[in-house]
């Protein structure tokens, strides 16, 4: 059986290397790889512009994994930014809106990693807390720090346990989007996971960087999710622009 194809963001940023410096399509290898070490084929979406882009892009992927990285542009969710906000990435925030939304409408199994968890549910409407301390182990140094799951949800089917996680952010889920639930938490309270119940296909967000230790379990169930969806009849890309939660 071939493995299902995972499709994984990535951005564009001034890169060096060799006797090059120029303008790349950059993503941590550790994305990647995870996606390997739980049975899926990595494949990456270098930005694109246009929302077809998106919908075309979506409809030929088994599953879809929104990377970490940059803060979510406040003015996404209606807040002013906060002095210790990043600066906008407004295209990256364009282009992974329109990839959310897209694996949404079609049914196409879905897992964001930190920003990519922000952004989904800005993406359904909702909130972000735009500075929060002690999630990371100071400034380029991933933390560690426990989550503990809400029983009866997808994330503690796969992880039923307390976990230690590394954790980079500052910013975390305020108010949750339209019909999200909170999945995990941190012992402080912070939103540590969030899922969209109900529907055909695993909608999955996490607060923290699987990507950076050495748990499969969460891209474990993308992929299977994924696997389930490479076996069943494709939703097809819709053309006509979508309906959509208003984003500014």
């Amino acid at each position: 059986m071939s493995r299902p194809v995972i499709g994984i963001s990535t951005y564009q940023d001034q890169a060096r290397w060799g006797v090059w410096e120029m303008p790349a399509v950059l993503l941590p290898a550790g994305y990647p790889r995870l996606v390997r070490a739980a049975g899926g084929l990595a494949v990456l979406l270098p930005p694109d512009d246009a929302e077809d882009a998106a919908r075309d892009t979506v409809a030929a992927l088994d599953g879809l994994v929104i990377a970490g990285g940059a803060d979510v542009e406040p003015a996404r969710y209606g807040a002013v930014a906060d002095p210790r906000t990043g600066p906008p990435a407004r295209e990256r925030d364009a282009w992974e809106l329109a990839l959310i939304r897209a694996a949404v409408e079609q049914e196409v199994p879905l897992l964001g990693i930190c920003r990519g968890m922000q952004l989904l549910n800005v993406a359904l409407g909702g909130t972000l807390v735009q500075h929060l301390e002690d999630h990371t182990g100071g400034l380029g140094v991933f933390g560690s720090h426990p989550v503990v799951p809400v029983p009866g949800t997808a994330y503690a089917d796969a992880v039923p346990e307390t976990a230690m996680v590394p954790a980079y952010h500052h910013q975390a889920v305020d108010r949750l989007g339209g019909g999200l639930v909170a999945s995990a938490h941190a012992p402080d309270g912070t939103v540590e996971a969030v899922e969209l119940p109900g529907r055909a296909s695993l909608v999955l967000g996490v607060q923290w960087h699987p990507e950076m230790g050495e748990d499969t379990r969460v891209m474990a169930a993308l992929v299977r999710a994924a696997g389930e969806r490479s076996r069943s009849p494709r939703t097809p890309a819709r053309r006509s622009p979508a309906p959509r939660t208003p984003v500014s």
